[in-house]
């Protein structure tokens, strides 16, 4: 099994594909073992892909100590340092974006070119959404709210009234996503501590220090990470890309524009 040491971890990765070599940065509660992975999206069949398992999360190593999103950062410079990558491409999704954002601050060598994609710079520019207050609500309630904040137009009862069975089906699967591993040492200390790392970040007033080409992307209809966090991004970033796609948090999977769009701005062949 690809693991190797970083800092304090024990971290799992995987690199697959050919082509520019691309870091991915997942989102909150990921885990390589739940599919679709970055690996089987449309990026699979055009770059290089290194994905891993953030601290707190999957198969790496869950410290029972506070953790920042520069700790997130310094694992990601310091895993490609140990897979002997100088630079590459990021994509940083959701809370990965979070990272994203500190590794191409605090390691502007590492990143050629970065996409962040349904994410928020906290601070001035907007929070994402408190996930960390939903933590102790039942585990369907906590689908519901989960979904509906992902996904705004749930929350129109119109939308919600033609789609009542669609709806119900959501709250199944991810309730059955929620107890997946539930039973693995420290999965619960990880996550909580992921959510607090999560709640503090702030990158706004950095933002500016970016001198690279960023693509920001979002779904229209996400209450996670909404539009106005990616614009205030935007403002801030000098030359940024800014995009916006039909669907809510997972509009990446929502939208077949966004990966396209997404392609063409790493490999440089944007209009």
């Amino acid at each position: 099994m690809p693991f190797v040491s970083v800092r304090d971890l024990q971290m799992y990765y995987e690199i697959r594909g050919t082509g520019q070599r691309l870091l991915s940065i997942s989102g909150t509660g990921s885990d390589l073992r739940r599919l679709p992975t970055i690996f089987e999206s449309p990026l699979g069949q055009h770059f290089e892909i290194l994905a891993y398992d953030q601290r707190g999360l999957g198969q790496t190593s869950k410290p029972d100590i506070p953790y920042t999103v520069a700790d997130y950062a310094a694992d990601a410079d310091s895993l490609l340092n140990a897979v002997r990558w100088e630079n590459c491409h990021v994509i940083g999704i959701s809370f990965g974006g979070m990272v994203a954002q500190e590794l191409a601050l605090r390691y502007p060598h590492c990143v050629k070119r970065l996409v962040l994609a349904c994410s928020s710079s906290g601070g001035a520019g907007g929070l994402s959404y408190p996930l960390h207050e939903l933590v102790n609500l039942p585990s369907k309630e906590l689908a519901r709210r989960q979904i509906t904040v992902a996904d705004t137009r749930w929350q129109d009862q119109a939308w919600l009234f033609s789609r009542t069975t669609q709806f119900e089906e959501l709250v199944k699967l991810t309730v059955a996503v929620s107890k997946e591993g539930a039973d693995e040492p420290s999965r619960q200390v990880g996550r909580l501590r992921q959510l607090e790392a999560r709640a503090a970040h702030d990158t706004y007033n950095r933002l500016s220090q970016l001198d690279i080409p960023v693509y920001i992307c979002g779904g229209l209809y996400d209450g996670i990470s909404p539009p106005a966090n990616l614009e205030a991004m935007h403002k801030q970033i000098p030359g940024a890309y800014l995009e916006f796609f039909k669907g809510g948090h997972r509009f990446l999977y929502q939208d077949p524009q966004a990966f396209k769009q997404i392609i063409a701005f790493l490999q440089d062949k944007f209009d």
